[in-house]
């Protein structure tokens, strides 16, 4: 009787001792934070800013007070010849939505086969498969240019998908998380009913690996989202640029005509939405998994 009774004392003494020694947040580290993402959201605040002013406030003395023609500049740069800036974006769409996507299978494939297959090779691949990850992708845009000369694909939507497909740092990533997400046990037991390896990848693997199948998908749209050497040196009709090479012909003629650079401050605004709704949209299966960990644990 005399345990049962001071069993609530023992766990109130425990829940207090936990309280005392509850850390205190530091007002450093939390200084250092709010400085970081100001220093990192600031340039988008002066691009909203730059982005609702005509030309006269632009040149004239430049504040962060928004104006008021914004609306304006959007209809202007629609009008720019019949739309050819949402000719862009729907291009930027297409190659970013497609390349994350079919880089994103390729990547979880390869992963999963280097995390849960042993065949000859295999840690030799995997280190190849680091040396890429280190090798930019500058770097490699004139030889992809010159292989797909000699195929006749330049100048066509091939010539900016086709590179996209090969992440090395993707196909890293789902390799590590494979190794720790999938259980050995769940994929011998799904051999030993009969199943084939590619259902056993397509219904079991990839499920347990969404999350970081999301994490791959937006640093891959990201990165295509963004990319400006690759279609710069295989495009040449303004007809099949993204947005990135899009609005940097548009900075460029803004030397003779300085009216462009409204044009191309409201476009650089536009083109951020995309993203933004992106991860505002896929940032919820990052907690379910932070919620799955804290189950398993």
């Amino acid at each position: 009787m005399s345990t049962t009774a001071t069993r609530p004392m023992a766990v109130r003494a425990q829940a207090s001792r936990d309280t005392g020694t509850r850390e205190k947040p530091s007002f450093l580290s939390t200084g250092i934070l709010i400085l970081g993402a100001l220093y990192c959201l600031f340039p988008v605040f002066w691009v909203l800013a730059a982005a609702s002013k005509d030309g006269t406030e632009l040149f004239s003395t430049f504040t962060l007070a928004p104006s008021t023609h914004l609306w304006d500049n959007i209809v202007e740069l629609t009008a720019y010849r019949d739309g050819l800036f949402w000719r862009w974006m729907l291009n930027t769409a297409l190659y970013a939505g497609i390349g994350a996507v079919v880089s994103t299978w390729v990547s979880a494939l390869s992963g999963y086969v280097l995390a849960k297959f042993d065949f000859p090779g295999k840690n030799g691949i995997f280190k190849v498969l680091l040396m890429g990850v280190l090798v930019p992708g500058v770097i490699l845009a004139i030889p992809q240019y010159l292989m797909l000369a000699q195929a006749g694909l330049t100048n066509t939507y091939w010539s900016v998908l086709l590179p996209q497909i090969i992440s090395p740092y993707g196909i890293y990533l789902a390799r590590i998380y494979a190794a720790a997400s999938v259980p050995g046990d769940v994929i011998e037991a799904a051999r030993t009913e009969g199943a084939r390896e590619m259902y056993i990848f397509n219904r079991i693997a990839t499920p347990m690996m969404l999350p970081g199948l999301v994490t791959i998908f937006l640093f891959q749209f990201v990165a295509i989202w963004n990319n400006f050497m690759l279609p710069y040196i295989m495009l040449g009709d303004d007809h099949l640029f993204p947005i990135t090479v899009g609005l940097n012909g548009l900075l460029n003629q803004g030397a003779s005509a300085p009216a462009l650079y409204t044009l191309v401050l409201a476009g650089a605004l536009l083109s951020i939405i995309p993203l933004v709704i992106m991860f505002l949209f896929l940032q919820r299966y990052w907690r379910v998994d932070l919620a799955a960990g804290a189950v398993k644990a």
